[in-house]
């Protein structure tokens, strides 16, 4: 949000006019930043048939370290379909994979959509606690206190928050909770190779 043609031309010490001759518009100049910032995914090697798996999720962790980097640029990333050389680069690497496990042409198109989203989506959400500075301590304490508000509730009317009060309020510090998407999707995903 902060980012403007006029700011951006301060930080170059020239006027908004002279970027406007080498982009149209901040919506241009941003798929530039994201174009630029995807250089540096590092695809998980040659697709390898028999750890494609772990490939999938080294894939969704490079992504994810990507964006933890370059404050809320997960977020502009959202509603884009970046066509650069870099992206291009960095979805045929997934495909590639994808492919070399066997799985459904429909089964990786929507998987070539789903899994960068999932993991925009946690960079977007964690790029919101980190530009707020809440510290991880902080964090902590809020799931310890949600949980204990889903313990007091009455096991009448809420029986499931009651008795899911520490595993919905787990592994909020960590990896563990994207770990977790990861594991899924692409467990999902190998049941989807075997029909």
């Amino acid at each position: 949000d902060a980012v403007t043609m006029r700011r951006v031309a301060q930080e170059f010490h020239t006027s908004a006019s002279t970027l406007y001759a080498h982009v149209q518009d901040k919506d241009e100049l941003i798929e530039l930043v994201i174009e630029r910032v995807l250089a540096d995914i590092v695809p998980p090697g040659p697709p390898d048939p028999e750890h494609w798996q772990e490939q999938v999720k080294e894939f969704g962790r490079a992504v994810r370290n990507l964006w933890a980097g370059h404050g809320d640029l997960a977020r502009a990333s959202f509603a884009r379909i970046p066509l650069g050389p870099n992206a291009l680069r960095s979805s045929e690497a997934l495909l590639a994979i994808l492919r070399g496990a066997g799985l459904p042409e429909r089964v990786i198109g929507y998987a070539a959509d789903l899994l960068p989203l999932y993991v925009g989506a946690v960079a977007y959400e964690e790029s919101l606690f980190s530009q707020q500075d809440v510290p991880v301590e902080e964090f902590v304490q809020y799931a310890a206190e949600l949980r204990e508000y889903f313990a007091a509730l009455p096991e009448d009317r809420f029986p499931n928050l009651k008795a899911l009060a520490v595993p919905l309020t787990s592994g909020v510090e960590g990896d563990e909770r994207f770990e977790f998407g990861l594991e899924v999707l692409v467990r999902g995903l190998a049941a989807m190779a075997e029909d």
